[in-house]
């Protein structure tokens, strides 16, 4: 396959028009003769570095393990055989806010169920990793798919997901984790990803070890509720603009953490992969994401609520108290840092070293 995510035409077509969100959840590889990746990366796409043609068969790749110095292309950029330099094709739009908070609420809703059609067609059968928040209870009360949890025994997740599975009368199945899962897992995740830090291999490993286990249940794709944090305003630093953001304004902030998603979503992407499974992000559609970028500053987030916006829509499809349920990070709240962290100081990388989890992991690697 040398192209993922969108058929030719429609690629084609936005090549064309520079339309930047023309109705897919992302696309990248061969058009034509070059290659191309969507405006928010939401297909990884990788070039060998100082290739002279990097549109040769042998000089990109879906996966960064298919090359020998694997570079990421750039969201929204085109590169050609004759130009090996990435130029910008597709920017993120920057629409005015809709000033009718009840015509912004609709077209949201809107967006959100035809996210969820296009979901649900072609997929095969689909498992959700769910949480208990808000992103994945919507995504799995709008596909009605099965409910997969993992987390080590006590964890903050799994005892969110139960809750939330009871509230919405539904089944959940629970992965229930030991540390000799995370020791098994970490070099499967950190080949499949390309990334050895501590972070990247905390987040990517409940997800590979969910869908280690939807995949062994004979299931084809795994959804996730992913991006609606950046999209919507979930992150606390969007509120109180600490050090961490650069913007002076919520609104600005916001467009920040969307920004952030072309680093993201390829670890994600392939760490599911890697479990041997499809990943299915709904709230990644074009449509929610141009709904998300018109919302008002009133329907993103403040000091009393994140994600104001979504969490009002999902209300008409979920409890009121998982709709507006707050939820820990996934590698907190599955406590797969912790372990990691435990783990790495059991093999005698202390915390007074620097990184020590990111050194214990690469240990691992070389074994």
């Amino acid at each position: 396959m040398t192209l993922r995510g969108a058929d030719r035409a429609l690629v084609r077509d936005a090549l064309a028009s520079g339309d930047p969100l023309p109705g897919t959840t992302g696309f990248a590889g061969l058009v034509d003769d070059r290659l191309v990746r969507d405006v928010l990366g939401r297909v990884p796409l990788f070039v060998e570095r100082g290739a002279d043609d990097p549109t040769a068969d042998d000089a990109w790749a879906f996966e960064p393990a298919a090359l020998d110095d694997p570079e990421l292309v750039p969201a929204g950029a085109v590169v050609g055989p004759d130009d090996p330099a990435p130029t910008t094709r597709w920017s993120l739009p920057d629409p005015d806010p809709d000033p009718d908070r009840s015509a912004a609420l609709d077209r949201l809703r809107e967006a959100i169920e035809t996210a969820a059609d296009a979901a649900t067609s072609g997929t095969g059968d689909v498992a959700v990793a769910f949480s208990g928040g808000v992103d994945s209870a919507l995504v799995a009360e709008l596909l009605d798919a099965p409910l997969y949890v993992v987390g080590f025994p006590d964890s903050h997740d799994v005892e969110a997901a139960r809750t939330a599975a009871d509230a919405m009368g539904r089944d959940l199945t629970v992965v229930d984790l030991e540390p000799s899962d995370l020791e098994r897992a970490v070099p499967a995740v950190a080949r499949a990803i390309g990334r050895t830090n501590a972070m990247d291999v905390q987040i990517a490993l409940p997800l590979y070890l969910v869908g280690e286990r939807i995949a062994a249940d004979g299931f084809d794709s795994l959804t996730l509720g992913q991006g609606a944090d950046e999209l919507f305003g979930g992150y606390e630093k969007v509120v109180h603009l600490d050090h961490r953001v650069e913007a002076d304004t919520v609104r600005g902030a916001v467009r920040e953490g969307i920004r952030s998603l072309p680093d993201q979503l390829p670890r994600d992407v392939l760490t599911v992969e890697a479990a041997g499974l499809e990943p299915v992000t709904p709230l990644l559609h074009d449509a929610v994401i141009d709904a998300a970028l018109r919302l008002p500053d009133a329907l993103l987030a403040d000091e009393e609520r994140r994600k104001r916006g979504l969490r009002l829509v999902a209300t008409d499809y979920l409890p009121e108290k998982i709709a507006y349920r707050d939820k820990k990070a996934v590698q907190y709240g599955s406590l797969v840092a912790r372990e990691l962290d435990r783990l790495a100081r059991q093999a005698g990388y202390k915390r007074r070293m620097d990184d020590h989890v990111t050194k214990y992991v690469e240990s691992l690697l070389d074994e």
